[in-house]
Order: structure tokens, then sequence, then C-alpha cells
């Protein structure tokens, strides 16, 4: 009878138990030290020219692209080609000159054309350079000492012999002598 008695306490006292809150010991976390964020490098910002392009082009004007850009860099930058535009000869691949006017020719006037006033200048301040292999008249026009008349002899020396092979053999051009080949030379490059 005992033993009955005690297992029918032991039940009453569980099915009628409040469960007691036992308080949850905190998490623990490991300290976690940040990871050092590696300095990004400062960008340092290309330099723009500005070109001022005009013809066949959807936005002739002004426009500003990275310095080292192409032709065809100031054509995208305006626009594109206009309905009628069509840039013929142009060499699309030359080098913009900062001041430098691009005509973009039309279909009625295919014929394009960079004029490069500024080329002597830019040379002598940005430390840029023209191509003898690639210049068209304007820009060889613009550099001291040449004028219309050496830009074409150099223009058919180029078409006679190919490509500047170095520097010297701009000597070799009729009009160019050593006193002008001495004033050119740092404003030139193959």
């Amino acid at each position: 009878m005992v033993l009955l008695a005690g297992c029918l306490w032991a039940c009453y006292s569980i099915t009628n138990a409040t469960p007691a809150e036992i308080p949850a010991a905190a998490p623990t976390v490991a300290a976690v030290e940040p990871a050092p964020v590696a300095a990004e490098p400062a960008q340092t910002p290309i330099p723009q020219i500005e070109v001022h392009v005009l013809g066949g082009v959807r936005k002739p004007g002004v426009v500003s692209v990275p310095d080292g850009s192409r032709v065809q860099d100031v054509l995208e930058a305006a626009g594109g080609l206009a309905d009628n535009g069509d840039p013929g000869e142009l060499n699309l691949a030359a080098k913009a000159v900062d001041g430098s006017q691009i005509v973009i020719g039309t279909k009625k006037k295919p014929r394009g054309e960079v004029r490069a006033e500024a080329v002597t200048a830019a040379a002598a301040t940005s430390g840029g350079k023209v191509s003898l292999n690639s210049a068209n008249a304007a820009q060889l026009e613009a550099l001291p000492g040449v004028g219309p008349v050496t830009a074409q002899h150099i223009l058919a020396w180029r078409k006679a012999h190919g490509k500047f092979t170095s520097l010297d053999e701009l000597q070799e051009v009729d009009g160019i002598g050593p006193k002008t080949f001495a004033n050119l030379a740092d404003y030139v490059q193959l």
C-alpha cells in the first residue's frame, strides 16, 4: 500500500508541477577582429582633351574625350555619323589632338579633315608628338617651319618611299635642311 501511495503521489506531482524557467546561459561568441581592409589605390583621373567636331555628325560642337583618343572616339562622342555623314578618306585611327578641329564629310562632300592648328602648342605642353607616318597635311603644317608646300613634300616622300624608318630621313624631304630639322625634331615621331 505504501508503494502504491508513493506511485500515486509521484504521478500527481508530475502532472501538476509547473515548469520552472532556467535562465539560459548567454551564448559565447568568440571575439573576431575584422580583417584589415586594404586601402584602394587612388585613381588618377585620365586627362581630357577638347576637340571641335563639325560636319556630318549627330551632335556637332566641342566634345571632351580622354587624352590618347582616336578620331573614331571623337566621332562617337559627337553622337556618331549623321544620316548624311560620310567620313570619306578621314583617318579614323589618327590620334585626336587637344584644340584640334575635325570635319566629318557628308555624302555630297565625303572628304573629311583634321585641322590641328594647336599641334605645336599641344606638343610643347603635353609631350605629344606628330607622327610622320600618319599625319595629314593640316597636322604637318602646324609644325614649326612647315608650310603647305613642305607638308606636301613630306606626304610625297612618304608616298614614294613608304613609312619613315628614322627621324633623320626627314632631312631627305625637299625644303627640310639641318636647321628646319633641328626645329622639328622635338615635335615629331615615327
